[in-house]
């Protein structure tokens, strides 16, 4: 794995993407950030509090997987921690890598089953291209789509002791 991003660096795309959320709920309307666990939900935390949202959650999406079955018992389910309803409210959803759209969709599908948000808009820190469903972000940190990258690691504080994103394949590093 490569460097692409330090924490000085991950910290600067925070607060690009946060200046963009920022803007969104300047416009008006009832707004919540939901991560998904498990690092979506620490960049919903930072992002809503760079942008001034006052509701703030966290889906675990592990029952909602498509291959749930796969990971059979090897499977971890937390809890989701929305304590708010979600019934007309503009909602940001957060995820720290989106390739094939699987986890967004899954995501989806666990928003729905808590209420029915007004719309849903699509933040991750970093997009690494390879779409298997027609799912496509509206605030992205780093677009690594056309870099050719394997693996992408997001590694955040508190989760990983600290913030970095590393990549591997070729171009990754440059």
């Amino acid at each position: 794995m490569q460097a692409i991003a330090d924490a000085g660096q991950v910290d600067v795309l925070i607060g690009e993407m946060a200046e963009r959320v920022g803007r969104w709920v300047a416009d008006g309307g009832d707004w919540a950030v939901i991560g998904v666990k498990r690092r979506g939900d620490e960049l919903a935390r930072r992002l809503a509090g760079r942008a001034g949202v006052q509701r703030v959650g966290a889906l675990d999406i592990t029952l909602y997987r498509d291959d749930l079955s796969e990971i059979g018992p090897e499977a971890e389910v937390r809890a989701t921690e929305v304590a708010f309803g979600l019934d007309g409210l503009d909602v940001v959803l957060v995820d720290d890598v989106l390739m094939t759209g699987r986890s967004v969709r899954a995501a989806l599908q666990s928003l729905m089953d808590l209420g029915r948000p007004r719309r849903v808009w699509l933040a991750v820190l970093v997009d690494r291209g390879g779409r298997e469903l027609p799912i496509a972000p509206d605030c992205v940190g780093l677009d690594l789509s056309d870099r050719g990258v394997g693996q992408v690691r997001v590694m955040l504080e508190p989760v990983d002791g600290r913030d970095a994103i590393e990549a591997d394949g070729k171009g990754a590093g440059g």
